[in-house]
């Protein structure tokens, strides 16, 4: 474990781009050999917009991550939050605890927030209009939300008290597993049931994309299931009767089209609908 962390430490940029393409690259070719949905349309110009934002988060985190690496020097040299803070315990437990608390506050919390304050929902539109959610949906997001998640990390390093090493294995891991989690892949149910109790598994995360509420409102967690589970926002619903998008914004061409997902932040918010929970 010692050895893992020291080498994210000092993880080359080769490296995290490899985790990037190769992630994409292996759910793609999943997509087609088992598919949860077969979607009427061409792949590749579907991804475009979403390689776009991909790109726009990419060059957000680059920017900013000298403030990551000062953090995160900050609360080890000060010797500053939780985890400095505990008792003498195993180092995978140390590594165990930092993972759940930053993917707490920079997944959860910030996805959560995200969805109640009407103006921080209108940037997060830009991914949740993705009529065709495959594992290329898992960096749609506006630039604006690049700053607001890469915030809510910070703060995430700040509380948690979180070595670089154990923030970028953090990164990493919430890389995969969004790519996986967004997925268009069929697991057998068992599987992906089995998988929802420790990680956010696809079925479970696909919920969070039907388009009306309570669903989409539901099923925050990127990495870690317990979150959801905890705080009861844990939904199911039969993912073959999963509709992606978004009730309020329904145009699946001006969804399509990267000026206009710029600009979709800045609309009129618009009251979306509430159905009835399914007994499932």
């Amino acid at each position: 474990m010692e050895e893992m962390i020291a080498y994210f430490e000092n993880i080359p940029s080769t490296h995290r781009s490899a985790l990037l393409v190769g992630g994409i690259t292996l759910f793609w070719i999943l997509e087609g050999a088992v598919p949860l949905f077969r979607f009427d349309y061409k792949k590749w110009r579907h991804a475009l917009p979403n390689f776009f934002f991909t790109l726009t988060t990419i060059i957000v985190n680059f920017a900013l991550a000298f403030l990551l690496l000062r953090t995160a020097d900050f609360t080890v040299s000060g010797q500053f939050g939780v985890l400095n803070w505990l008792p003498e315990i195993p180092f995978w437990s140390y590594v165990l605890i930092g993972l759940l608390l930053l993917d707490l506050i920079g997944a959860y919390l910030a996805h959560l927030v995200e969805h109640k304050v009407k103006p921080l929902w209108m940037i997060h539109l830009v991914h949740h209009t993705d009529h065709n959610v495959d594992t290329t949906t898992a960096n749609r997001h506006h630039p604006l939300e690049s700053v607001i998640r890469f915030t809510f990390t910070l703060v995430g390093v700040l509380v948690v008290g979180a070595p670089i090493g154990i923030v970028m294995l953090y990164q990493s891991v919430s890389l995969v597993l969004s790519q996986f989690n967004h997925a268009n892949i069929k697991l057998p149910k068992a599987v992906d049931n089995a998988l929802s109790w420790i990680i956010v598994s696809p079925d479970m995360h696909k919920v969070h994309h039907h388009y009306v509420l309570p669903y989409t409102d539901s099923n925050y967690g990127n990495i870690f299931s317990i979150w959801d589970r905890l705080f009861g926002t844990y939904l199911k619903y039969d993912r073959d009767a999963i509709v992606y998008g978004v009730d309020t914004f329904p145009d699946e061409k001006e969804n399509s089209n990267i000026k206009s997902l710029l600009k979709q932040p800045f609309h009129k918010y618009r009251k979306p609908t509430t159905t009835t929970v399914a007994d499932q």
